[in-house]
């Protein structure tokens, strides 16, 4: 059964202690995405709910302020692929025939600072994750996330010849791109020299401007099946072709290998079975928000995604193929890196970038032509989900 994407909303980004707490920022986007369908919170039968840092039922918080129907609220967490196992769980309930109209929401409501365990009086999840960085790469002083996601890019660049300055071109194209988007946090754009200049978080390995900030915001959708968007005469120009979830196999860390660590087998399984299912090859797509949350991470997501071979994506960066003009426009939107990454909302706020550009009402991002859009949305320890959208 097919999936429209009949509606979205999406609220600025900020940073922590600049927002409306979790629960008005939920409201508002869900509110956004039912007045882009043009339908009412009645007519939803399910709703899916994403966050990582809140406390239990806090999705039924937000959504009892739309309204309080009785539907089925069911609370989401995989870290920071949240926003999009939302989404995937609502895309399950169309095609399964269990619902004909579904939300799914994302929201977070963050702290200052790197990220960080709450519960520290039990087995951490990650605790494979870190024992392998720290036999692969040490530094403990370095907060976790920065050394998941730096030891990777480390990796790449003793692998293939690297260069620290191409990470700072994909962030510089990041600042670019964010600069025409009213909805990022950091619209301020920035030169490749910029971003080397930052302080230094890894001596030789990253600056601060290679590293996308905590932030907080929401953002939402609103699923339905063609039947039903036929009988109520929605806007059924953007449906989704294909979607896969991945999580770990052993080779994240027999490979002892950051860049498997930190999740390119997820991604290149979740994409390549996409690509089967929908029909396609890598080069059919005309442009893609993925899981930027360091400039390393979407570096290496080029190689992951099929978009260039193992050991190209240096040269990929190089010859702009990651932006307008080049093969394929990557994170129009400003990415994680410039539009902001809170949790649990980010992959709701990827689907409706790419909802905007196949409409073709992305304004001044948009990508020319755009008729197949790619999400992939990356939460370590682990889960990777990768969307297909198409122009109907």
């Amino acid at each position: 059964m097919t999936t429209i994407v009949a509606g979205v909303g999406m609220i600025p980004f900020a940073k922590p202690g600049a927002s409306a707490p979790y629960d008005a920022m939920g409201e508002e986007a869900v509110k956004l995405a039912l007045a882009d369908a043009g339908l009412g919170y009645d007519a939803i039968e399910q709703a899916y709910a994403g966050f990582v840092y809140g406390d239990s039922t806090a999705g039924q918080k937000v959504l009892y302020r739309v309204g309080m129907t009785g539907i089925p609220i069911v609370n989401v967490n995989n870290n920071c692929s949240t926003g999009s196992t939302a989404l995937f769980l609502a895309r399950q309930a169309i095609e399964s025939g269990a619902a004909d109209c579904v939300l799914a929401v994302g929201f977070e409501q963050m702290r200052p600072g790197s990220l960080g365990s709450i519960f520290e009086d039990r087995p951490s999840p990650f605790s494979d994750f870190d024992r392998v960085t720290d036999e692969l790469v040490g530094h403990s002083e370095i907060p976790l996330a920065l050394r998941y996601f730096g030891g990777a890019g480390k990796e790449h660049m003793e692998k293939y010849g690297t260069q620290l300055s191409t990470f700072a071109k994909i962030r510089a194209k990041a600042s670019r791109h964010a600069a025409r988007n009213p909805l990022a946090l950091f619209r301020k754009e920035m030169t490749e020299g910029d971003v080397m200049q930052a302080p230094v978080i890894w001596e030789g390995v990253m600056t601060r401007s290679m590293a996308c900030p905590p932030t907080c915001g929401a953002a939402a959708a609103v699923l339905v099946s063609q039947a039903f968007a036929a009988r109520h005469g929605l806007n059924d120009k953007v449906r989704i072709r294909a979607q896969v979830m991945t999580t770990d196999r052993p080779s994240t860390f027999e490979t002892r290998d950051m860049m498997r660590v930190v999740g390119f087998d997820l991604s290149k399984s979740a994409a390549e079975k996409v690509y089967e299912k929908a029909g396609v090859a890598p080069e059919d797509i005309d442009v893609v928000e993925l899981h930027d949350c360091f400039a390393q991470n979407e570096l290496i997501t080029y190689e992951a995604l099929g978009f260039c071979g193992e050991g190209e994506a240096e040269k990929f960066v190089i010859d702009g193929d990651n932006t307008y003009g080049g093969r394929f426009v990557t994170n129009p939107s400003g990415g994680l890196l410039s539009k902001g990454h809170p949790l649990g909302a980010t992959g709701l706020a990827q689907c409706y970038e790419l909802v905007h550009q196949l409409r073709g009402t992305a304004e001044a991002r948009q990508v020319d032509g755009a008729r197949l859009a790619l999400q992939h949305n990356l939460g370590l320890g682990g889960a990777a989900v990768v969307t297909l959208y198409e122009k109907n």
